[in-house]
């Protein structure tokens, strides 16, 4: 009989330790959170990527009462902080915060360290980027199609800045410059400050740069716009056409930076996360910084946004495998 006993003990005791961890993640889930949330920019500081992720997620911290810290983490064209976040724990305390980089880079990249549909989640969408194409003054064009007339008949002969292989910005590039049959000479930079520099020097010819560090210089008559890389017109530049109007529907893109944790995050978690980012991009407080630079923010459900992963994903390596982009 004791021995019976023993053994029923002995049962029960496993029985009673294998649901301690269900019990625990159980918990974990339901106090979600109880510490800081480190948000991961793998950009320099400063960016608009650090930008929008103070915006949004600090917002969030303080309708959850609770740290986040943001840590900027450059390098590898932004593989190094995104591979950061993709083997990271699943569990909630560590987010991303990037572009479409984010979804292109194992494409271009022989390691970027992660598969982005099986190892990262998108569990908010940040903002839209808007961006404009760009000419120096002297360019004797005043619209896309007096420009790309002109690089027909000079292919590889003009320069385009290009502020990072995979950006946004070299996305959109090499849309349109498939949509118009045109090759110009790459010419690589780190960001798109100094790019910006170079065309009002008149040592670029052509650059798509984002719409508030653009507009100063549009204003000032540094640069010229020829059209909004966006699908309606933008209140700044209300007499500009946007890229579809300008002839080439094909290379509309509007480029978006979304918030991401490690595809293991349990459902009640990420939902968390979800209804906090939706909650703050309604923030009059948030509404009016993502304003001021011109990036404007939209909720969406989980579900709209693995749609809009899976779609970008499969447009943006279709893009990157006609473009002639070489394997890093």
């Amino acid at each position: 009989m004791s021995r019976i006993k023993a053994v029923l003990g002995l049962a029960v005791g496993i029985a009673w330790g294998a649901a301690m961890p269900i019990g625990t993640a159980a918990h974990a889930q339901a106090s979600y959170p109880n510490r800081p949330i480190r948000i991961i920019v793998p950009y320099p500081a400063g960016g608009i990527v650090d930008m929008v992720a103070r915006a949004v997620t600090e917002q969030i911290g303080r309708d959850w009462k609770q740290t986040v810290v943001i840590e900027a983490r450059p390098g590898g064209n932004s593989n190094i902080g995104t591979s950061a976040v993709a083997r990271s724990e699943p569990d909630g305390y560590t987010w991303l915060v990037t572009g479409p980089a984010a979804l292109v880079n194992p494409t271009l990249y022989k390691d970027a360290g992660w598969d982005a549909l099986k190892d990262l989640r998108c569990v908010g969408l940040a903002v839209w980027n808007q961006s404009v194409a760009l000419v120096h003054p002297s360019m004797p064009a005043t619209t896309i199609k007096e420009f790309v007339e002109i690089a027909r008949k000079k292919p590889g002969e003009l320069n385009f800045g290009n502020p990072g292989t995979g950006s946004s910005i070299d996305l959109s590039a090499q849309k349109l410059f498939q949509a118009a049959g045109i090759r110009l000479t790459n010419v690589g930079y780190k960001g798109q400050p100094q790019a910006l520099i170079d065309l009002m020097t008149n040592l670029m010819h052509f650059e798509i740069v984002s719409l508030e560090l653009a507009l100063p210089h549009i204003k000032a008559g540094n640069v010229k716009p020829l059209a909004v890389m966006t699908d309606k017109r933008v209140a700044d530049l209300p007499d500009v056409p946007t890229i579809a109007e300008a002839g080439f529907p094909e290379a509309t893109y509007v480029p978006w930076y979304g918030i991401y944790v490690q595809a293991g995050t349990p459902a009640a978690i990420v939902e968390k996360i979800n209804d906090g980012i939706n909650k703050a991009l309604q923030n009059p407080d948030v509404q009016r910084q993502l304003a001021v630079a011109n990036i404007p923010g939209k909720p969406m459900p989980l579900a709209d946004l693995a749609t809009l992963m899976k779609a970008d994903h499969e447009k943006l390596t279709k893009v990157i495998a006609t473009s002639g982009m070489a394997l890093q």
